[in-house]
Parts: C-alpha cells; sequence; structure tokens
C-alpha cells in the first residue's frame, strides 16, 4: 500500500479518483473571511528574508485537521514583495524529513539561482541564494519543485505569492494598499471526504493531473472577501495541480485585465470572462462602485472532459456547472468613491524582434497509454509514480524522451534570440519555460488570441504554438527547465531542460 494513497488527515484508502461527498462548505452561511497571507516585504527587512518548508496540521473544516506543508506555517506561505533594482538575500530552510526545492517561477534569474530540481535542500539544511531583481513588476509565485515530489508537495501546501513592484508601476496609481484593494489569490482545487484533504492517486490522476471538487482561495473553502467600494486589484495565482479556470462574475459584470504573468500590459483590455491555465497569473481591476455583492465563479475544465471521454470519472460536481470561487461584499470604504482611476495606457516594453531570431526549435509534449504494444512511446514507468497497467503504463515525455537530470535536450546562446514552437498531445498542456519570458507569435498558423497578448512564461498548448523567447540568463553550473505545469505529467517525464551560455 503506497503511503500516496492514504488520506492526508485521515488514513482511509482512496479509490483511483476519489468520490465526492461533499458535505462540508456547501451553504453559503459557512462561509469564511479570506485569508490574507502575511507581507514580507524585503526592503522592510533589509534585503533580507527567510522561509522555513515545514508540515502542521490545518483545519480546512472546524474540527477536521489535515496534515498539510507550508512556508513559515502550517499551509501555503507568506507573500513576498522584492523591488526591482534590489538584490535579496534568501534563507530557506527545510525542516521537512524529504528533499525539497524553492523555485522562483517567473523571476528572471541565472540556472543556479533558480530553485529548480537541480538546487535541493535536504532536511535540516538551508539554500541561501542572492535573487538579483531586475525586472519590471509583476505577480509571480514560488513553489516546491523537486523532480518526483513536486505535484505532492504543491497540493498540500508548498506555494506562495511573490511581487515585484517598481517606480513605474507605483506611478500609475493603481489600488496598492495589501490586503485591501491590492489583493493575492492563490487558487487551488482540491479533495476533500468527509472535511479532511486527500491526495488522490492511479492512472487517471496520472494522465490528467490531480483536481478536486472543492476550490480554496488563500487555502479557505468558501471565503468571501470584504472590499473597499471603489476599484480593486486582483492577482489572480493559478496554483491547482491541473485545473484550467474559465473566471467570469456572477452578475457578468465586466472587468479590466492589466497583467500577465510577465508583467503589466502595454494598455488594460476590457473583458468578462478570462482563462487561466496551471501557474499563469492574472492582473484584475475590478469597479465595486455600485456596493452589490458579486461572486468571482469558473465553468468547468474542459481538459478533465476531455480525460472522462477517454474513459476517467472526473468530477461530477465539477462538470455541473459554474462553481463559486470567491464572493465579494463591497463595503463603505472611507475614502472617495472615484477613489482610484481606471488607467488605459500601462508600461511600453521592448519586445525581441522575431527577424533577429538565430534557430526555431520544435517540442512535442507527449503522452502515450502503452498497454500490450498499444499507444505509447516505450515501456511505461513504475507504480511509484502511479502509473502502470496491466504490465503495461503511461510514457510522459517530450520529443520522445522522458526526463532525464543528466541529459542537457538544448543548448541556447546567451543573448540570442529564437523560435520555439511547442504542441501537445491527447489534451491541452501548460508549457512553462524557466529563466524566460517570451511572446506569443501565432497559434495554429494564425495570429494569437486575445489572451495570448504580453509578456508570458506559462503558455496553454495543443495545437502548434509559436513562441518568441531572448535568453538572456545564464544557465551553466545549472540547466533550465521547460516543462508541462499539469504538476504531475512534469513529475512523471513530461520535461526537458536546456543551457544558456
Amino acid at each position: 500500500m503506497d503511503r500516496r494513497s492514504l488520506l492526508i488527515g485521515g488514513g482511509l484508502l482512496l479509490g483511483t479518483a476519489a468520490c465526492s461527498q461533499p458535505t462540508f462548505g456547501d451553504d453559503s452561511s459557512d462561509r469564511i473571511p479570506l485569508p490574507i497571507p502575511p507581507l514580507m516585504d524585503a526592503r522592510e527587512n533589509r534585503q533580507s528574508l527567510a522561509l522555513r518548508a515545514q508540515s502542521g496540521t490545518t483545519p480546512f473544516y472546524p474540527g477536521r485537521p489535515s496534515n498539510t506543508l507550508g512556508y513559515n506555517g502550517s499551509y501555503l506561505g507568506p507573500t513576498i514583495r522584492v523591488h526591482r533594482g534590489d538584490d535579496v538575500s534568501m534563507a530557506v530552510t527545510n525542516a521537512l524529513e524529504v528533499d525539497t526545492t524553492v523555485h522562483w517561477h517567473g523571476l528572471l534569474i541565472p540556472g543556479e539561482l533558480d530553485g529548480g530540481p537541480h538546487q535541493i535542500i535536504r532536511p535540516g539544511a538551508t539554500w541561501r541564494p542572492t535573487l538579483p531583481i531586475r525586472q519590471p513588476a509583476a505577480t509571480l509565485f514560488y513553489h516546491s519543485h523537486g523532480h518526483g515530489s513536486t505535484a505532492e508537495q504543491v497540493y498540500t501546501g508548498l506555494a506562495g505569492a511573490l511581487l515585484i513592484t517598481d517606480d513605474e508601476e507605483q506611478g500609475l496609481g493603481l489600488p496598492s494598499e495589501y490586503g485591501v484593494d491590492d489583493l493575492p489569490l492563490l487558487i487551488q482545487d482540491r479533495q476533500f471526504e468527509r472535511g479532511q484533504l486527500v491526495l488522490p492517486t492511479g492512472m487517471m490522476i496520472a494522465m490528467q493531473g490531480r483536481r478536486g471538487d472543492t476550490i480554496l482561495v488563500n487555502g479557505a473553502p468558501n471565503p468571501f472577501a470584504r472590499v473597499p467600494n471603489r476599484l480593486v486589484r486582483l492577482r489572480l495565482v493559478n496554483a491547482s495541480n491541473a485545473r484550467i479556470y474559465d473566471f467570469s462574475f456572477s452578475d457578468r459584470r465586466s472587468f479590466h485585465w492589466i497583467g500577465t504573468e510577465g508583467g503589466l500590459l502595454d494598455r488594460s483590455v476590457e473583458l468578462q470572462t478570462l482563462a487561466l491555465a496551471p501557474a499563469q497569473r492574472a492582473e484584475l481591476l475590478v469597479n465595486f462602485e455600485d456596493g452589490r455583492p458579486v461572486s468571482l465563479v469558473t465553468g468547468p475544465d474542459a481538459n478533465a472532459s476531455m480525460m472522462g471521454m477517454m474513459g476517467g470519472t472526473g468530477r461530477r460536481r465539477q462538470a455541473a456547472g459554474a462553481q463559486t470561487v470567491l464572493r465579494f461584499e463591497p463595503q463603505p470604504s472611507g475614502k472617495a468613491r472615484t477613489s482610484g482611476s481606471l488607467p488605459t495606457v500601462l508600461v511600453s516594453r521592448t519586445r525581441p524582434d522575431a527577424a533577429t531570431a538565430v534557430q526555431r526549435r520544435r517540442l512535442v509534449l507527449n503522452m502515450g497509454m502503452g498497454m500490450d504494444g498499444g499507444m505509447g512511446m516505450g515501456s511505461g514507468m513504475g507504480m511509484d509514480g502511479g502509473m502502470g497497467m496491466d504490465g503495461g503504463g503511461m510514457t510522459f515525455a517530450i520529443n520522445g524522451k522522458p526526463f532525464d537530470m543528466s541529459r542537457i535536450d538544448e543548448r541556447v546562446r546567451l543573448g540570442s534570440t529564437e523560435i520555439w514552437e511547442v504542441s501537445g498531445e491527447m489534451m491541452r498542456h501548460p508549457i512553462h519555460i524557466h529563466g524566460v519570458h517570451f511572446d506569443v507569435l501565432s497559434r495554429n498558423g494564425k495570429a494569437p488570441d486575445v489572451l495570448d497578448q504580453g509578456p508570458r512564461d506559462t503558455v496553454l498548448v495543443q495545437e502548434p504554438v509559436e513562441l518568441l523567447i531572448r535568453f538572456d540568463q545564464p544557465a551553466t553550473k545549472f540547466p533550465f527547465m521547460y516543462h508541462c505545469h499539469i504538476l504531475e505529467h512534469g513529475d512523471n517525464g513530461m520535461m526537458g531542460q536546456f543551457s544558456v551560455a
């Protein structure tokens, strides 16, 4: 019996796709105030910050404690805020009984500082990188990234928000009062049984990634947020292992999209819906002047439906329709109701020139089912990854090669610009590339979608998508990763690595 098949908070065996028993948190009377993670500002702490990866217990529901992981607490971590131009000293201590890492997802820094699978922190050890902050204001996040353990450690709590600010952003007059009109929202779907967090395992979990029928925001199920009745900035972080969200508001109100993974857009974009894949982030401005309560909701995940058609049980409750993510209750703010104007023009940036690209590369994110010589690209993997079926199994790879820590898959010249064409098999995959931001040039041979614009570090692919990338960060001592950010796919081999020199 694999320990991963156990209830995190209890000890009951779980099937290949945990059955939904939503008996907790379904009633509006059960709503709880949105937790706001503590803020650690690097300048206020003399550019020296400490994180401690630790285990603990978290009562997601009263009287139902679950065993969890967190940074400086029992679940998730503090919000870290750094300033462009500063050098920030980090001390990351591993108080767990197993190896871990901390990846600064979206931070443009050299490979040896990146916190990927090569920067292992052993139990009891402390990693002390100094992070040079040289990129524009943006909403990033940090999370565990040990190969083979990323999915489990992130699922059980090792993630947090990382915010960069700069003078240009501060000069725009955007909402900026942390926890009041500037809210970090780490959104996760998790599975519960009788109020306790469970860790689903099995073949379908390996195929589609871990999913749940309960949505947490900053670690809270069924939350509400009291916000001022004026313009509010929402920093959405899809910290789920696998789920794609399709966000909108319950009254169909419009909002303004102002930022992507890489920072602010050139101009704000008025939308009514916005899709966000795992690891993607979005900054929104929402006007609550009317004072009416409203909920952020999400539609079902089409990726889960695709896998359901292939034999998976799926999540019946998720497929039934829109789910509430977070309810907002506007309150008189004490400031003028017009406080905080909506800027149309945001920031300008220099994009790479596609004409200067020195090389094109093609990546295909592979999935295969090796069942008696059927679909697949190999013999499959062992049961330690939760896969394997009648002697066959699943193979996850990129360009036909499962991940190998000792193999450099691509070698890139420092300072060069390239075009990478990325596509995926069987379902939609969020591809994340470490150490860079990129622009989407085309999607399926046509112009990019509206939501493809802006500087990105993660993009959803199935059809071929062309990415324009400039490589300005060295990776010589340790390589950068590129991988599917359905975390179970990356853990099981859908990952490659590249050097930059």
